[in-house]
């Protein structure tokens, strides 16, 4: 299979435009239209779909995607193994992260990598709602959990410790809760669709209480990590968070920690992970170290 006329897929699927994609590999308008043609003649299947207006892709030239950039990533490590091309960091780099944490500690440090790493461009998908990675076709992805699924690799970056905090005001309205039974009184805003988390003891002994409370009152639940914390600084009620969402303002006093002597029991972490079919190609090597480097152990929110 032509692995140029795939990458030349790629651009265009990417940019939306086969001419333009062309011109960045040095191609003409009807050849690289041409090459297009002879891979989709190889695969059997029309991987663009093409207008006067504009160029989209397929059912199965989004199917095809995922496959093609890893074609690449292979050829590409297959030329750094003999030496042709060894060390050079380049090309774009699909990373997948919560909007929240990107925004906190991802988005300030960018100008710093891309000054470093002038060859290498950055596609960004920041969601809370996690994506899948490989029908994605991300290089690399940041994930705050428990890694379970066995067709990924991950580095940890960082622990993802989770306490629970209120305003000043709320508390000073509905009073602090002693006990993990006395959050059964409180309003409480919850993560839509995360899973009930145990409470044990600073000492390690397990509380028999859960958060949220079995038929407590879950005034709010969103999906936004960013919206939960800003309406738990304005009074809307008690909400579980990571420590690295919420350390500035447990340092500057617009949220306490409820429950200081309790934590979450959780083996979640924060995680960079990537297709375990994937090469670990330069320029995802270069992020994961300076992501390590700049963020990682120990994570700034701990100093």
């Amino acid at each position: 299979m032509d692995t140029e006329g795939i990458r030349l897929f790629v651009m265009a699927a990417d940019m939306l435009n086969i001419s333009a994609a062309g011109r960045q590999l040095g191609l003409a308008p009807a050849v690289a239209s041409a090459r297009l043609s002879k891979l989709e003649n190889q695969v059997g299947a029309d991987l663009l779909h093409r207008s006067t207006r504009k160029v989209s892709l397929s059912l199965e030239g989004a199917e095809f995607l995922p496959f093609a950039r890893e074609i690449l990533a292979q050829e590409d490590a297959a030329l750094a193994a003999l030496g042709h091309g060894k060390g050079e960091v380049k090309g774009t780099l699909r990373f997948a992260a919560s909007s929240t944490f990107a925004q906190q500690f991802i988005a300030p440090i960018l100008p710093k990598f891309l000054e470093q790493y002038p060859d290498v461009n950055l596609e960004l998908k920041l969601s809370d709602t996690q994506m899948n990675l490989i029908e994605g076709g991300f290089d690399l992805a940041l994930r705050n959990y428990a890694i379970e699924d066995s067709s990924l690799r991950a580095r940890k970056l960082a622990d993802d410790k989770r306490i629970l905090c209120a305003s000043p005001d709320y508390i000073a309205k509905h009073g602090m809760p002693e006990t993990p039974d006395s959050l059964i009184s409180h309003q409480l805003l919850t993560f839509a669709d995360s899973a009930t988390k145990k409470l044990i003891s600073a000492s390690g002994e397990p509380a028999y209480s859960q958060f949220p409370p079995q038929g407590a009152f879950k005034r709010v639940t969103c999906d936004d990590g960013a919206s939960m914390r800003i309406a738990t600084k304005a009074g809307v009620g008690i909400s579980m968070n990571s420590c690295w969402s919420v350390f500035q303002d447990i340092e500057d006093g617009s949220l306490v920690r409820v429950l200081p002597d309790y934590e979450i029991a959780d083996d979640s972490a924060i995680w960079l992970v990537y297709p375990k079919s994937n090469v670990l190609t330069a320029k995802v090597r270069a992020f994961i170290d300076f992501l390590l480097k700049e963020i990682g152990e120990p994570p700034v929110w701990a100093s």
